[in-house]
């Protein structure tokens, strides 16, 4: 895997703040924390993966808080991300990948999102949206019609359980999925963390796992596979350094019979489970 934080784009300089801002709402603009270049990890083949500043949730597990504001990333073009991703077509038709647009969350530039990924498709590239689903109705459907994947990151399946970890409400996530599946022909990756005395209550889990039997059921295989991620501590140095209050310090990483656990409850409903 090869990471970089923004090597080879080059980031735009010298607007005022008026021209600055008109560009971010046109989409022509988009803040831009980092970009990697991984394999079989935000969606099929090896990937340009574009992670994106701004969010408005604050999910107690967060890996990268200093996503969270959109004032701390680049600026960067769209067609200068365009002709970079262009860059990589060699490599994406070698290994059926593609490009995957994560944040931060994508939707929090929902004009610069359509812009990357009608461009995307001109070049024949496949396209993943990695997003929480909570700004959903934010993307057109011109852009969900350039969008081949999405992994759609449910975080619970109890509304209080999604608001003390997101600070957020579920219901936007759950209306996004219903629209992917009633879209017609994007394919969908659900993501559920698992985190030991979080979300790993089993009632909990049961209502996550009906959701998701919800959004296949509206189109039979539009679900095509569901994550069950292990929570982690490898986020937390991000937490002390940006002197943020970090509530899961002393959380230890789920056991391998509650990840089995877990990943059978999701079985029960006739699910693909990794």
């Amino acid at each position: 895997m090869t990471a970089t934080m923004l090597a080879g784009l080059r980031p735009e300089q010298g607007l005022d703040r008026h021209s600055r801002l008109a560009r971010l709402r046109s989409g022509e603009l988009g803040s831009i924390h980092s970009w990697e270049l991984v394999t079989a990890v935000d969606g099929p083949g090896t990937r340009m993966t574009v992670f994106v500043s701004g969010c408005p949730l604050r999910c107690l597990y967060c890996q990268n808080p200093d996503t969270w504001e959109l004032r701390d990333g680049t600026d960067v073009s769209a067609d200068e991300l365009l002709e970079r991703i262009a860059r990589y077509l060699p490599v994406f038709q070698a290994t059926g990948g593609g490009l995957t647009l994560s944040g931060g969350e994508i939707l929090f530039q929902p004009a610069f999102a359509a812009r990357i990924l009608r461009g995307a498709k001109r070049l024949g590239v496949h396209t993943a949206l990695d997003t929480s689903g909570f700004l959903g109705a934010k993307l057109t459907d011109q852009a969900l019609a350039d969008t081949d994947l999405v992994l759609l990151d449910v975080k619970s399946g109890d509304p209080d359980t999604y608001r003390r970890v997101t600070g957020r409400e579920l219901e936007p996530t759950l209306e996004f999925g219903r629209r992917l599946a009633r879209e017609g022909r994007v394919e969908i990756w659900v993501r559920f963390v698992l985190v030991p005395d979080l979300t790993d209550a089993w009632d909990n889990v049961e209502l996550v796992a009906d959701h998701v039997a919800s959004f296949d059921a509206l189109r039979p295989g539009a679900v095509t596979r569901v994550e069950v991620l292990p929570f982690h501590q490898l986020g937390r140095g991000k937490w002390h350094e940006l002197s943020l209050a970090y509530a899961l310090e002393d959380t230890q990483p789920p056991s391998a019979e509650l990840v089995e656990r877990v990943r059978d409850q999701f079985r029960a409903r006739g699910l693909t489970v990794y």
